[in-house]
């Protein structure tokens, strides 16, 4: 039974959770059931099927792309040199090592990769972090978290692709901040919607301060 107070959105055929980090992206009962993946320590917006129509249209609206997914987040800052453009889209492709979990991305495609692609903007930079706005062009296992990686742009928290130390729970400082996608009771109609941070603390405020400033 997902709490009321998670729910950020419903209707009839579907629903958008505050998904929390640690929690697994998926349910025991065949409805509701999620459409797509957030990876386990990710928190954020989660797209949830009601109904067996309703799956199928969110899983061909994803498919054909007509899905919008932003992220943020908080990633350890690098050495100036390697502190890339304010904004930028990166191409890679990836390979999934399955017996450890993870993702390669490397800057040639290789047999068996996947392309990869996103859009980034760095809202705001602190003594110790970068805070990264980041729209996905493609839904890639560890997508965001292998493409950063490569750049050597280590997310809080996330050990296995870098960073320097763990966040309590396995959390990392990754977050599904907004969704846009057709609604599937009217698909003329686009719902969007938008999820707080997993915690109330001083990096996830001096992150949203960011994002009021002027560019």
């Amino acid at each position: 039974m997902i709490e009321e107070s998670r729910i950020l959105w419903q209707n009839k055929a579907a629903m958008v959770i505050n998904k929390q980090p640690g929690e697994k992206a998926e349910n025991d009962s065949p409805f509701p059931c999620p459409v797509h993946r957030l990876d386990m320590p990710v928190s954020g917006c989660l797209l949830l099927a009601q109904t067996p129509e309703a799956r199928a249209f969110l899983f061909d609206a994803f498919k054909t792309r007509n899905v919008e997914k932003r992220y943020w987040a908080v990633v350890e800052a690098p050495a100036p040199d390697k502190i890339p453009p304010d904004s930028g889209e990166l191409t890679h492709w990836l390979m999934t090592d399955t017996k450890r979990n993870k993702s390669l991305a490397y800057g040639v495609e290789k047999k068996g990769s996947k392309k990869a692609s996103l859009r980034y903007r760095i809202a705001g930079r602190g003594d110790h972090y970068l805070f990264m706005e980041i729209e996905l062009l493609t839904g890639r296992h560890h997508q965001i978290r292998a493409q950063l990686a490569a750049l050597g742009l280590h997310i809080k928290g996330d050990v296995k692709y870098g960073a320097r130390r763990g966040e309590k729970g396995g959390a990392i400082r990754l977050h599904a901040s907004s969704l846009s996608f057709p609604n599937p009771l009217k698909s003329s109609e686009t719902i969007r919607v938008e999820a707080p941070p997993p915690m109330e603390d001083n990096l996830w405020d001096a992150f949203r301060s960011s994002l009021t400033q002027p560019e």
